[in-house]
């Protein structure tokens, strides 16, 4: 099995890529989903987020508030740094884990859902392949505005927050170019399927693995039968 890192920009289309993976049968792990998971209460990255932020930073079930939170790193490089380093080891932690579970049940390849794979570079080496939605900015920026009903000076904002999308392209192994009309996109996502699961590099490490576990029977049946006294 090998990793593919799935990457793109605020409304540049990633979720809807992200689905048709997903109804081709691939594996996806959403960062997501576990950043949101390991900042519960009673979880190591909660205690220090409302140590280093302070209890205005929760909902009254005790809860992090996301928006609250959001608001206070936007436009605060230190802050967001502060963030990032409470919360992106226990995300890395919750990610192998995941990935540990496909590798277990056979997949060839398993799509990690990284909104910040080029900004933070910290999980590109596990990264066999990288992949990029994007569109052009002029399009990027009417769907975040419809999106989120956001003026085009707030929309301008969000979109100079992040890396831009050229920068990731020119990154990026693969690019899926979402830029236009959907069928077009949908074709995209269906060959590079094809593409990732024709490839054989998820052999080494498989039959590494496998490799591993016949010396590791091989071993206990010579202690079993051999080095153990008879009852």
């Amino acid at each position: 099995m090998f990793l593919v890192g799935l990457t793109g920009g605020i409304a540049s289309g990633k979720s809807s890529v992200i689905q048709v993976f997903q109804q081709l049968g691939c594996a996806v792990i959403d960062v997501d989903v576990i950043a949101r998971h390991v900042v519960q209460p009673g979880y190591p990255a909660h205690r220090r987020i409302v140590e280093a932020f302070g209890t205005e930073v929760l909902l009254e079930n005790g809860d992090i508030n996301r928006k609250v939170l959001g608001d206070l790193i936007f436009n605060q490089p230190d802050r967001r740094h502060l963030l990032n380093t409470i919360t992106h080891p226990e995300i890395r932690k919750e990610m192998m884990k995941e990935t540990f579970k496909y590798f277990l049940r056979g997949y060839r390849y398993v799509i990690l859902d990284i909104p910040l794979l080029f900004e933070t570079k910290k999980l590109l080496k596990y990264m066999k392949h990288t992949v990029v939605v994007y569109c052009d900015r002029d399009t990027q920026l009417a769907r975040l505005m419809q999106r989120n009903s956001l003026s085009r000076e707030d929309a301008e904002a969000r979109i100079e927050a992040q890396l831009p999308l050229k920068d990731k392209v020119r990154m990026a192994r693969h690019v899926l170019d979402n830029s236009g009309e959907w069928s077009v996109t949908k074709r995209q996502v269906v060959l590079l399927h094809a593409e990732l699961e024709r490839s054989l590099e998820y052999l080494p490490l498989r039959l590494g693995v496998l490799t591993g576990l016949v010396g590791l029977a091989g071993l206990l049946y010579l202690l079993t039968h051999y080095l153990l006294p008879s009852p």
